[in-house]
């Protein structure tokens, strides 16, 4: 029986009817209509959102497929009046932008080697070699973007329906191809598996981990950015950790972690929080900034996520009293990152209503202040400042009048001591 897609919004846009329209082929010495594989020589619409379309998930980015050669999807693009920009031609990857809405257009292709990070490939015009090139079944799904049949070479559909995630062909194949397909298996298991995982897969990480050695740190941060960032991605990690995928790229990993980033995930639920993907990571790290900087660099991660996961860890003892502190020297996302891991549980929800709606207040003390109530610059200012805003903060922030006592009292003590030094 033929399956179709669901009327999806994106199907009807114009922007697609455009490009639609620019990419109708006929091959020569074939049948008309049809090229190898099946099916008609219109674009078909593939991966992601025929996959999500088919779920009933909102469908971000619709890319599409052609027998056309790279240099002609341009040239038809650009007659049609549609911009074409060459974003990955030597792969065959035309990003089209029609109506203000981009898509991406691909040209059939079929590895000739890889080597574990890049491919060289060769255009063709057989749809079942292109699906065969691809990682997992339920991503080698295309679909005619007007009639909406769907094209299934290697029970994608089945697995869709049963969320079962499994490699297209040998899974040791596969991932010899691009070894990050070892973390892109975790995040599709983690998206969209349920029940048992494919052992075949499974078995297939495990002794592929070890490759991800050779792949770019700046890649495996991304993917595994992207696993943290799903709404309950702990199944998948506690797998991860079981079959030693960590080994490679975070040694740091300790036998706590599983236990942390389980815990963090179910009070991110039970409070509605929006998960961190650097608090995540800072769970499956030892509270511990030198360790923690070291996998951060190693990963290549950005500045200002190296110095989230530093402000987070460094707030290991957080409790309620000390929320608005941290949160003050660190920033509220820090310290509610901070207590989401580390508080204990009849401490998080204080730290949380301490936070919720709360914007640390301006330090209005300055230098010239202290100075001009008799003080002399130099170190002694700047102690006094810091000893301030402590006592100001150990207060729990008080208002200007209590902020005036303070600094009169802190000054006039440093007075006595410099009088009697």
């Amino acid at each position: 029986m033929m399956t179709s897609l669901p009327d999806c919004e994106w199907r009807s846009s114009t922007g697609l009817a455009r490009v639609i329209a620019a990419l109708q082929w006929e091959p020569p010495e074939q049948t008309p209509g049809q090229v190898p594989g099946g099916g008609q020589t219109g674009p078909r619409v593939v991966g992601g959102a025929v996959r999500d379309c088919l779920l009933g998930h909102h469908v971000m980015d619709v890319d599409l497929a052609t027998p056309i050669k790279p240099l002609d999807v341009i040239r038809r693009l650009e007659a049609a009046g549609i911009k074409a920009i060459p974003t990955g031609i030597d792969h065959g990857t035309i990003t089209a932008i029609a109506d203000k809405t981009v898509f991406e257009i691909t040209t059939l292709r079929r590895d000739v080697s890889t080597d574990g990070r890049h491919a060289t490939i060769a255009f063709c015009d057989d749809w079942r070699q292109d699906a065969a090139r691809r990682d997992f079944t339920i991503n080698a799904l295309y679909a005619d973007p007007v009639t909406g049949e769907v094209f299934d070479y290697f029970g994608g559909l089945d697995d869709l329906r049963d969320h079962r995630v499994r490699f297209i062909g040998n899974a040791d194949e596969r991932i010899s191809e691009d070894h990050l397909r070892i973390l892109r298996y975790f995040r599709f298991l983690a998206r969209f598996g349920e029940g048992a995982p494919d052992s075949q897969a499974l078995d297939a990480c495990a002794r592929g981990a070890v490759k991800m050695m050779a792949l770019s740190r700046e890649r495996i941060a991304s993917e595994l950015i992207k696993i943290l960032s799903l709404p309950n991605p702990a199944s998948a990690l506690g797998l991860m950790i079981e079959h030693g995928i960590f080994a490679s790229f975070l040694p740091e990993l300790d036998d706590q972690a599983l236990f942390r980033i389980t815990r963090l995930v179910a009070r991110e639920e039970a409070l509605g929080a929006q998960s961190i993907a650097s608090t995540r990571l800072c769970a499956l790290m030892p509270a511990n900034i030198v360790a923690a900087d070291k996998a951060a660099l190693r990963l290549k991660l950005s500045r200002k996520m190296r110095l989230e996961i530093a402000a987070c860890i460094k707030g290991d003892d957080i409790d309620g009293a000390s929320a608005r502190a941290f949160a003050f020297r660190h920033g509220v996302a820090a310290a509610t990152g901070a207590a989401m891991l580390f508080a204990a549980d009849e401490e998080l929800p204080v730290c949380i209503q301490q936070l919720q709606d709360w914007t640390p207040p301006t330090f209005m003390v300055k230098g010239g202040d202290i100075i001009r109530l008799g003080l002399a610059a130099g170190p002694s200012v700047a102690k006094a400042l810091a000893d301030i805003q402590s006592a100001w903060i150990t207060e729990g922030f008080p208002s200007q009048p209590r902020l005036g006592e303070l600094t009169h009292q802190i000054v006039s003590d440093a007075l006595l001591a410099a009088k009697n030094a």
